[in-house]
């Protein structure tokens, strides 16, 4: 495993990932483009994004690996970002209610000169939520940070999942146990 790598991301869920498998890090925030050219396929767009972050960063990565994570979600064709406030977050998760939806993780990781990438999907059922459950969970939880609109590990993880097919720390924003994997097979 390396001494340390650089984790492209200022996403306080991927920094504990990290540290729960105890890979030892230092932060560099990404200010990449995550602008999507048109008509990419879906699977495509997480990879493509946290690419950008990962050459964003390598000018500042002193010869270390970096890591760079993007997450999206995917529901009934429709890509969701990070909602941009209170309102559209509520749209969101109204959006989500009742229905199936995939979380895509794009992983980069950029070493030696060379850039390795891959997505993980899980799937994940979602109860019918009330209006007021949703609301009170922007309002406690303010989830403007998270594609979907929610974090899997918050109060509505608890009470507003009904079940998931996949890597759960995938939802959180990067599936780890594929990383340390990718990780220590890089490391030699």
């Amino acid at each position: 495993m390396f001494s340390k790598i650089i984790l492209a991301s200022g996403s306080p869920r991927r920094k504990q990932l990290l540290e729960w498998a105890d890979i030892s890090f230092d932060v560099i925030v990404s200010d990449a483009d995550e602008t999507v050219p048109e008509g990419m396929k879906m699977e495509e767009v997480a990879v493509y994004i946290a690419k950008q972050k990962a050459h964003a960063v390598l000018p500042n990565a002193k010869g270390l690996p970096i890591l760079a994570a993007d997450t999206i979600v995917v529901c009934n064709g429709q890509l969701l970002g990070k909602p941009i406030d209170r309102d559209d977050a509520i749209s969101m998760i109204s959006f989500l209610s009742g229905k199936e939806h995939v979380v895509i993780t794009g992983v980069v990781i950029c070493w030696d000169g060379k850039m390795y990438s891959f997505f993980d999907e899980t799937r994940v059922w979602f109860n019918e939520l009330t209006k007021e459950e949703i609301i009170f969970y922007v309002d406690r939880y303010a989830p403007f940070d998270k594609a979907g609109g929610y974090a899997i590990q918050e109060w509505i993880g608890v009470v507003g999942i009904k079940k998931i097919e996949g890597d759960f720390y995938n939802v959180m924003g990067l599936p780890i146990s594929r990383v340390y994997r990718a990780l220590e097979q890089l490391a030699g």
